[in-house]
């Protein structure tokens, strides 16, 4: 029996569903946004890609974690 997967990758197989993009793509996007802090890249995807703020928090935070940047 595996764990549940908990934090903010809980909420991936929602964003991938829902915007059609797998993690590692947005970990890319976000990588190549040119934005270091955290509500600054929040704004920049739900501006520029329509993500709404809980899954656009989740991305965020989950690439800035202790410099993880792909899942697993």
């Amino acid at each position: 029996m595996s764990a549940a997967v908990k934090g903010p990758a809980s909420y991936f197989p929602s964003i991938e569903k829902k915007y059609g993009r797998p993690i590692p793509e947005w970990m890319e996007l976000i990588r190549g946004a040119g934005l270091g802090k955290h509500m600054e890249l929040v704004g920049w995807l739900k501006a520029e890609h329509g993500v709404g703020h809980g899954h656009a928090n989740a991305l965020v935070a989950y690439a800035l974690a202790d410099g993880r940047d792909e899942q697993g």
